[in-house]
């Protein structure tokens, strides 16, 4: 966690949200905190109240939903240039979060505490638009997942899930275990191992020791 925030850090922030323009980009800089999470660490829990909005500056966060017995599914991922919704939305109005965010890479962010949110709402248009324009494609997002978890088998799930995967760290190979899919999808090892093994055989993934590599997953459904 960092107090000051370096000047790479700066240059990174302005890149990625270059659409800002200059007078809200340095409102946030002087405002804000820049800190670090190393992968695999959590970076908000379910109940914790919000005390900052994230702007993802480098690497890639996970967003999951818990239930009571602590089963998590995985709702979407947030890159450089993004913020969580939720944490902007919530955190004027002091409530806690629903989510659990995980960082799947050494994520740098820079965090603006929850007493500015009311100033750069009221006195930064291009912030006000970019919350609803966040608040918009992640509902729309959510929507997606919901459709999938309330109307597909887990097999269409899987093929669902895995696209995104791919699509989210943009590359043909993934490193993940059957168990973290199984995590992700609120399923089995089993479960996923059998469907992954049937991918395999018709040529849409090839299996790697804690991988996967994408080969044809343009079909829409499984000719099972």
């Amino acid at each position: 966690m960092i107090e000051v925030i370096p000047e790479d850090v700066i240059q990174k922030f302005e890149s990625e949200f270059k659409h800002f323009p200059p007078d809200l980009k340095s409102f946030l800089t002087e405002v804000g905190l820049a800190k670090e999470f190393s992968e695999g660490e959590e970076m908000m829990r379910t109940g914790q109240y919000f005390k900052h909005t994230m702007l993802v500056v480098d690497g890639k966060v996970k967003l999951y939903r818990e239930d009571e017995d602590g089963n998590e599914f995985l709702l979407y991922y947030l890159g450089p240039g993004s913020a969580c919704a939720l944490s902007m939305i919530c955190a004027t109005r002091a409530e806690q979060s629903q989510v659990k965010a995980v960082a799947v890479e050494d994520v740098t962010a820079l965090a603006i505490p929850i007493q500015y949110m009311d100033q750069l709402m009221t006195n930064h248009k291009s912030w006000y638009y970019f919350v609803l324009e966040t608040y918009r494609s992640r509902f729309e997002e959510l929507l997606t997942v919901v459709d999938q978890v309330a109307f597909r088998s887990m097999d269409e799930k899987l093929l669902f899930y895995l696209r995104r995967q791919f699509k989210a760290y943009q590359s043909d190979t993934i490193q993940t275990t059957h168990q973290q899919i199984a995590y992700d999808l609120n399923s089995s090892r089993e479960v996923i191992s059998r469907l992954l093994k049937k991918m395999e055989q018709k040529g849409f993934v090839a299996l790697h020791r804690n991988a996967i590599e994408r080969k044809n997953l343009d079909q829409d459904q499984f000719p099972w």
